[in-house]
């Protein structure tokens, strides 16, 4: 209850705020576009200073000059302003499948194996609803910006996203985002209710030598578990569910009454994930001063670092739990094994980590006046201690790792050089080490860019295959150090709006379940070929457009892995103003389709998606889509007509279903309206 009143007064003085802001946006807001990117702006190198200020008048005043970084990089980057794709503000991926609902669990048709050394959790199916520090944007504006989002679907499904930031002074910058998902979902113990926040400030010295980055995010994550409809009755097309979906039996979960209150936090039976991360860097550099003297009022002080000293201390929490206090006896004790001593049965699991991180780095800039060049060497120390299940098992457990990178993108732009590695040095995952090297090159304007890399990881399996986690539920398995070798190429023309990439996988070792709990390791070598290409093809002038994703993925050799041989996803739209000159829109139909495949299986308890080797997948009809998007100077909106392939003659309505993971099928027919508003003070 005090959570719901805090989550209210929130709004209501956002509301207020944004009251505010419109009445500051009749000054005259010019959209991110022609502007983005210039003037305003610190972040080490060269710039900045009054030439950044408010005080210098530009002409440019009653427009919103904005940029931003990421923590590991330097480069300023522009906000996209695209509107062609509905998946830039929604954080499913389009290559992603999952259970039903939006906000329970996804896997990536991908091929995407863990490519980093180091200590690892092992609880990915929610990812892709965290706010993480690597995500996180650190802004520059000369302007108060903010953003408001607002996101609704069928059957009560809701995102709201908001976002503010400002510079308080020149040279720092602080930024506030929140964003709430709900949704009750279509089929029984399947509602989802997520929320996540993040803070951070940017501070920069007048004087370039000393900047601080500081990040909170925290997660919270809810959502159902109904480990699928019972499959022991035709279901989906029996005349009492056709129009009630919501009340077909379900594996586990309690029978309960559908709710579309968007502050309930009611998950009976399912997952909780909380997490949250606190990180401050600090860097301090050695270099050369210089200056540029606009008029007789104005002097633009420069910088060129040559050293740089940086540490960053971090501290983490994870928390996972699965609880079900109505436990079917017979699904648990089918699948997992589990038999209850009563009945009612209840079952209890969780893994909860606190991570303390600290790292000093010392850069080095061949280049004074290239700060995109540098050489970077550091070493880590990892503090973890875990709490599992009940408290009566705790661990402690240290790493202790050196890593070394460099970074050069060259002044012409045309070259851009990425190598990275580390290696650990003793603890936990003491012999575990990664190492990246990627090379791009410009070939011409007309030609676009080609890129090549290689990397090698070697590391411990994830933690929740190791026989302490509370979610470890097979007899114990002697497992070996995981190795992939990953080579990758692609070809890029953005004149052609076309992309052609190359990845090619060579694993020992892979690890993964089976059988919803029991863990296996292939220790033969195998090896997985991925070719994409994307293409924007346009249909003579007057802005008719078909755009094309085609991915190919084969396996090669003995491993318990199954991956769709063809997937791809195509548009068919008009790009244009329809002769309006404030009007940017976007409108059309798209399709995804993937080929049959013996799907992935998910384990409810687990939280983890599992090989299986008995049933093919099938897609009834390929995923068919409406879409009309619009901008108009701040106001964007995305209107979807989500799975019109739903429509089933025979009974009558859009009420067939797509099963892309066994016994969980999409839902029918889905509207969604997403409205997202920008506003400067």
């Amino acid at each position: 209850m005090l959570k719901n009143i805090y989550i209210t007064l929130f709004f209501i003085v956002v509301t207020a705020f944004f009251q505010g802001q419109v009445q500051g946006q009749s000054r005259g807001f010019q959209n991110a576009g022609s502007r983005l990117g210039r003037g305003g702006g610190f972040g080490g190198g060269a710039g900045g200073g009054k030439g950044d200020s408010l005080e210098h008048r530009t002409g440019l005043e009653d427009s919103i000059t904005i940029r931003f970084r990421y923590i590991d990089s330097s480069r300023l980057q522009q906000f996209d302003s695209t509107i062609k794709d509905f998946n830039r503000k929604f954080p499913i991926p389009w290559y992603h499948v999952g259970l039903g609902n939006f906000g329970n669990a996804t896997q990536s048709n991908l091929f995407s194996p863990m490519m980093h050394a180091g200590w690892d959790h092992g609880f990915h199916a929610y990812d892709v609803y965290n706010f993480s520090v690597a995500s996180t944007r650190f802004y520059n504006t000369n302007r108060p910006y903010s953003e408001i989002g607002y996101f609704i679907g069928s059957i009560a499904e809701q995102m709201i996203n908001l976002l503010h930031t400002q510079n308080i002074k020149p040279n720092w910058n602080l930024a506030f985002q929140y964003r709430l998902i709900n949704s009750p979902g279509t089929f029984q113990n399947q509602n989802t209710n997520h929320s996540n926040y993040r803070l951070t400030s940017w501070y920069q010295t007048k004087n370039k030598r000393y900047q601080n980055f500081f990040v909170l995010v925290g997660n919270k994550l809810a959502s159902g578990e109904n480990g699928g409809i019972k499959n022991d009755g035709n279901y989906l097309d029996s005349g009492v569910y056709i129009t009630s979906r919501f009340n077909i039996p379900t594996q586990i979960g309690p029978v309960q009454q559908q709710s579309r209150n968007l502050f309930s936090t009611n998950i009976a039976t399912g997952t909780n994930y909380t997490n949250a991360s606190y990180l401050f860097r600090q860097q301090y550099d050695l270099g050369q001063k210089d200056s540029i003297v606009v008029n007789d009022t104005t002097v633009v002080p420069l910088f060129y670092p040559r050293v740089r000293f940086e540490h960053t201390v971090s501290y983490n929490t994870y928390n996972y739990r699965f609880n079900d206090n109505s436990g079917d006896s017979a699904y648990y004790k089918k699948n997992y094994g589990i038999a209850f001593p009563s009945l009612p049965g209840a079952i209890f699991r969780r893994d909860l980590w606190n991570e303390l991180f600290n790292d000093f780095s010392i850069y080095q800039f061949p280049d004074s006046k290239n700060s995109q060049q540098f050489i970077k060497v550091g070493a880590s120390f990892q503090i973890l201690k875990a709490d599992f299940d009940t408290g009566i098992v705790k661990k402690s457990y240290t790493n202790l790792w050196l890593h070394g990178e460099y970074r050069n993108k060259t002044r012409n732009r045309k070259w851009d050089i990425e190598a990275y590695g580390g290696f650990y040095l003793g603890g936990y995952n003491a012999g575990d080490y990664d190492a990246h090297i990627s090379l791009q090159r410009l070939i011409s304007p007309k030609l676009g860019y080609l890129q090549v890399g290689f990397e090698n990881v070697n590391r411990r399996p994830s933690f929740i295959y190791d026989t302490l986690s509370s979610f470890y539920l097979d007899q114990p398995v002697k497992l070996n150090k995981e190795n992939t070798i990953h080579f990758f190429g692609a070809i890029e023309r953005p004149r052609q709006g076309l992309k052609i990439s190359a990845d090619y996988y060579l694993l020992s070792n892979y690890t993964y379940i089976k059988d919803y709990y029991k863990v296996g390791q292939v220790s033969s070598i195998f090896n997985v070929l991925r070719i994409s290409a994307e293409k924007d093809f346009k249909l003579g002038r007057k802005g008719m457009h078909w755009r094309t994703w085609l991915v190919f993925q084969q396996k090669a050799g003995n491993a318990d892995l199954n991956l769709p041989l063809i997937f791809t996803r195509n548009q068919l739209a008009y790009d244009g103003n329809l002769g309006f000159k404030n009007l940017l829109i976007s409108m059309g139909i798209e399709l995804k389709y993937f080929t049959p495949y013996k799907a992935n299986n998910y384990s409810p308890v687990q939280g983890q998606f599992f090989y299986q080797d008995k049933e093919r997948i099938a897609m009834r009809a390929p995923e068919f889509s409406a879409f009309l998007n619009f901008r108009i100077k701040a106001f964007t909106t995305y209107a979807r007509i989500d799975n019109l392939n739903s429509i089933s003659i025979q009974n009558g309505g859009f009420t067939g279903n797509n099963i892309l993971i066994s016994n969980y099928p999409s839902p029918g027919m889905q509207i969604r309206l997403g409205i997202f508003w920008s506003f400067v003070n």
